[in-house]
């Protein structure tokens, strides 16, 4: 089986491009809105739930203890947000 390589947003933009008869430039625009949507709607709400798709939720991450790969050194991993996703049943069965 061949190796699948991960889409770079050039090649994405170009795909959407093509299947929905958008220009490259609109395509582009489209995602720009989209991905800040999705974020300003996570920001107010904490979740997005993407019919079909699945749902995007805001986690929180604690504050833990880790090690500089470097040097080895303990150092301190502050707390931080997260998004986290959950494929939908019909979008986990499209998947091959």
């Amino acid at each position: 089986m061949a190796d699948k390589k991960e889409k770079s947003v050039t090649e994405l933009v170009a795909v959407l491009a093509e299947k929905s008869g958008l220009t490259k430039a609109q395509a582009k625009s489209f995602l720009d809105s989209y991905a800040e949507v999705l974020a300003d709607e996570l920001n107010s709400t904490g979740s997005v739930q993407l019919v079909g798709v699945g749902k995007l939720k805001v986690g929180n991450r604690a504050e833990r203890q880790g090690r500089n790969p470097a040097t080895g050194a303990a150092i301190t991993i502050p707390a931080s947000k997260t998004v986290k996703f959950s494929a939908g049943k019909k979008f986990k069965e499209s998947v091959s």
